[in-house]
């Protein structure tokens, strides 16, 4: 940064302004909203504060973090990992490039845990048991135990880096989860009534957004039209799913087909398919 911007940096309705512009010609459809994220996340304050003091003056700091942070985004860095967090149902993740960024999509996934998780488990003779399988920031892991705390919940991961990530959410969000590292089920001790999983599903020929290009390939990926280790899992849940158990999987709805016509094979019968997410009940 040279003298002259030192002296002279602009108010936060002209950062905005120009930002949102940047932003734009850079094709980023959430031009706006992503300039104001980024500028409330560089000043600790809310989107609604900016708008309410949009004459106040950035100082030369402020300018400098947030101007280094809309490069981040130019770039095409998705604005998780730029701010560090991510909210899931009601609650904030941190997220890092060791973990996928949660999806909104993600949350059928708890819904359908409320709808089908019997009433009254905490009167049930044996704890449930539940395992979130390649859990990354722990955001399902950790949110089933938070919705329903009677749950003995098993958050896994081969990956130790988004572990730790998991277990400082699980930390921070006060959720009592065990972590796992393991391949798929290969470490899980127990069988499982519930096992979730949003698991790499992507196949690398698909169009996909450049977003994506920071994220884990580890997490996104998979062989086999992205079918891979779905289809594994599927496998592991003839020793690790109890008798009308739930498996609850995320995939790419061009794949369902094919997951449904695998999970048959296995005794696992279609519960219902409801946008990215299918579940399926263990006969």
């Amino acid at each position: 940064m040279n003298e002259n911007s030192q002296l002279k940096t602009p108010q936060i309705k002209a950062w905005l302004h120009e930002s949102t512009q940047r932003l734009i010609g850079a094709g980023i459809g959430s031009a706006k909203l992503d300039a104001e994220i980024i500028l409330a996340h560089t000043l600790r304050k809310s989107r609604t504060y900016l708008h309410a003091h949009d004459d106040d003056v950035l100082s030369p700091r402020q300018y400098e973090i947030a101007d280094a942070r809309l490069l981040l985004r130019l770039d095409r860095t998705p604005i998780a990992y730029i701010i560090g967090h991510k909210e899931f149902y009601g609650r904030l993740f941190k997220v890092t490039p060791a973990t996928l960024i949660p999806r909104p999509e993600s949350e059928t996934i708890i819904e359908i845990l409320k709808e089908q998780l019997p009433r009254n488990t905490s009167l049930l003779k044996e704890t449930r048991k539940l395992i979130d399988v390649g859990t990354g920031s722990g955001c399902l892991g950790i949110t089933a135990k938070l919705e329903f705390p009677e749950l003995d919940v098993t958050v896994s991961d081969i990956s130790r880096h988004a572990l730790n990530v998991a277990q400082e959410n699980a930390k921070q969000l006060r959720a009592e989860v065990t972590i796992l590292q393991s391949n798929l089920l290969s470490q899980y001790p127990f069988t499982a009534d519930y096992i979730v999983a949003n698991l790499p599903y992507v196949a690398t020929e698909w169009e996909r957004s450049p977003e994506t290009n920071y994220e884990p390939a580890l997490a996104l990926f998979a062989k086999n039209d992205g079918l891979e280790l779905i289809y594994k899992l599927i496998e592991e849940c003839d020793d690790h799913l109890s008798k009308n158990g739930l498996l609850i999987l995320e995939a790419d709805p061009r794949q369902h087909q094919a997951i449904v016509g695998r999970a048959k094979k296995h005794g696992l019968q279609l519960g219902e398919i409801r946008g990215f997410i299918a579940y399926f009940v263990k006969s």
